[in-house]
Order: structure tokens, then C-alpha cells, then sequence
């Protein structure tokens, strides 16, 4: 058995598609089918059901593919801990992100790619379900997930980033006046949604079924840009988690209002599996994450009201952390606690 083969399996399971998969690993459609046979022949189990086209893998293919993204996931870190023993950080951090918390990451992701330039990160925007299953068999190193959904999946190290808050983007026509909103006062108003809203969207709902009432969603979308401008054009309001704003302040007469009662909808933080060997560098990232004050950097994007304190630089304009100045605790591993010896800020 090769490396090789296992990283054209990982690839077929990643393209579901026999031509792309040997695209991606830079080989031709044969030469990925007869690798892929001959693994079948050794192991003397069938992996990939065939036809004209790849129709998926075998009970017994599904095990193998989880065992492949296991030795793979083990073949990075050794030569992550090589590679840093002899010139320092290197290897590839592979991050699954919540899509509301994406953008926040990059405050992050940044100062730290800078701090190593020779670590590549690949950070995806996943749903909760894949960072989960990343998080077990290997594909993923870290994930950036609800601590509460997260805390009960995956064994291993948290590391709080910041409570999720609430918000209303109102259309012109809504609440004028008005610096903040309650859940129960959106019965009967058409909303927008965000088909990944995450918490907002369930803390909304279960307010107003307290109230005996049920959101009015007349329009979803996956995209927060559509987002914005069904609520400018339209009579709508949205919501969502305020870290969304930060990927992108909402268009001229859209406004942002808090909402009272939900000043701290969901944790998210870093989630690191615990594995033999360490995953190196997925703790590094979580220890440096504890040096950048993200809650504040997103909390500056709200406007005052309650629950939604403002964290300005003098002379206006939101804080910004200088987080690549910051020097990380000595220890990587510092400061990541785990969960079964304490429960996550």
C-alpha cells in the first residue's frame, strides 16, 4: 500500500468524480482507476462501486476512505513537527469554519500566517455536521464551531473565541427611530434569512414561539450580499449573527439594530480533536487565537444599544487589533483547556 493511494482516494471522495479526483492529484484518469485497483487487489475488498461514472464506495470502501484520511491526516503532522524542528513552523493547517464565523476568522488567519509564513492554511466554510466529521476522521485539524454543539462530538481542546449577538437589519420603512429591537416585535414582519444563520435564526424562533407566535421568512438566501439587498429594495427585515458584519457593512439606509435580550446568542471558539501524535500546529493557532481580542474587533461593528458595547479607536472607526504584534504565550499548548478537565469561558 502507498501514500499515493490513498491520497487518490481522499481525492475521488472529495470530487465524487473519477476525471476531476485525477485532475486534483495532477495524474491521468487511468493511472488514478489502476492505483485505485490495485489497493482493491491487495486489500482483497471491493472500495469503489463502478459504473459508467462513480456511483460512490462500498460499507467496506467507507471504512478504508476513513482509515485513508486518518494516515494522511498523521503523514501531515510528521512532517509538520519534521519541518519545524529543522526550519521552523511549516506544513498545512487545514480549518473548517462555520460560514457566519468565516470572515471573523481571517483576523486571525492573518496575523498568524504572517507570524509563520511557511504554514499553508486552508480554511473552509463548512456546516457544523462536515466540521464534526472532519474533525473525526482526520481531514480537518481545527474547527471553528458552536462550543455547545462541538463540546459533545469531539473529545480534545477549546478555546473561546466570542458570544455570537443577535441583530435586526432593518429596511428603511422598519422601526424608525429606533436604536434596538426585541425578538417578540418580528411576529408578522416579513424577514430574510440566511440559510446558514446559525443561532439568530433559532433564538428568533424560540422567543416567538414563547410569545405564541412563528418568524414570517419570505425570503432565504446563502448569500449575505443577496441578503443586503433584498433588505434595502425591499420591505423586509433580515437576521443574523453580528459577526457577519464584519465580512461587509450593510448598504446606505440599512440599518443595524441590537436585540434586547440577545446579547449572547451562542459561544463559537476553536475546536481541537485529541489525537496521537498532537495535531502541532492546530494547537499553536488555538493558543495564538487567545492573543486577539476578537470579541472586541467584533462587537465595533455594532452601533450603541443594549447589550452591544462599542470598542472605538479615538477618532473614530472600529478597534483593530495589531494581533501580529502580539507574542503568543510560550508554550503553544498554553491557555487550551480541555474539556474534560474544565468547561470552555
Amino acid at each position: 500500500m502507498l501514500i499515493r493511494q490513498l491520497e487518490y482516494l481522499a481525492a475521488l471522495d472529495r470530487e465524487r468524480h473519477f476525471a476531476r479526483a485525477a485532475g486534483a492529484c495532477h495524474v491521468s484518469q487511468p493511472a488514478l482507476s489502476a492505483a485505485l485497483r490495485k489497493l482493491e487487489a491487495e486489500l482483497d475488498i471491493r472500495i469503489v462501486r463502478r459504473g459508467h461514472r462513480f456511483e460512490g464506495f462500498t460499507p467496506e470502501g467507507e471504512r478504508v476512505l476513513r482509515w485513508a484520511y486518518r494516515i494522511l491526516a498523521e503523514r501531515d503532522l510528521l512532517d509538520a513537527e519534521v519541518g519545524a524542528m529543522r526550519k521552523g513552523r511549516t506544513g498545512r493547517l487545514r480549518i473548517g469554519v462555520l460560514p457566519s464565523a468565516a470572515a471573523a476568522v481571517a483576523h486571525l488567519t492573518a496575523p498568524f500566517g504572517t507570524r509563520h509564513p511557511r504554514v499553508r492554511l486552508s480554511v473552509r466554510a463548512l456546516p457544523a455536521e462536515e466540521i464534526a466529521r472532519g474533525l473525526a476522521d482526520g481531514s480537518l485539524d481545527c474547527g471553528v464551531a458552536h462550543l455547545g454543539a462541538a463540546s459533545g462530538r469531539s473529545p480534545g481542546a477549546m478555546v473561546r473565541l466570542y458570544a455570537e449577538r443577535g441583530v435586526v437589519l432593518a429596511c428603511p420603512g422598519r422601526f424608525p427611530g429606533r436604536s434596538s429591537v426585541a425578538w417578540e416585535e418580528l411576529a408578522g414582519v416579513p424577514l430574510c434569512g440566511l440559510t446558514c444563520g446559525g443561532g439568530a435564526l433559532r433564538a428568533m424562533e424560540a422567543a416567538l414561539a414563547e410569545h405564541g407566535g412563528s418568524p414570517s421568512v419570505q425570503v432565504e438566501t446563502d448569500a449575505l450580499p443577496a441578503l443586503y439587498t433584498h433588505v434595502a429594495e425591499g420591505d423586509w427585515c433580515g437576521v443574523v449573527a453580528h459577526s457577519w458584519l464584519c465580512s461587509a457593512p450593510p448598504p446606505p439606509g440599512v440599518r443595524v439594530l441590537p436585540v434586547a435580550g440577545a446579547e449572547r446568542v451562542c459561544e463559537v471558539g476553536i475546536v481541537v480533536p485529541e489525537r496521537t501524535p498532537e495535531p502541532l500546529l492546530a494547537r499553536e493557532f488555538a493558543a495564538f487565537a487567545r492573543t486577539v481580542p476578537l470579541q472586541e474587533v467584533l462587537d465595533a461593528a455594532l452601533p450603541p444599544g443594549p447589550g452591544a458595547p462599542m470598542h472605538a479607536a479615538p477618532g473614530g472607526g472600529g478597534y483593530r487589533p495589531r494581533a501580529r504584534d502580539q507574542a503568543p504565550p510560550a508554550d503553544p499548548a498554553a491557555g487550551v483547556r480541555s474539556r474534560r478537565s474544565s468547561s470552555p469561558a
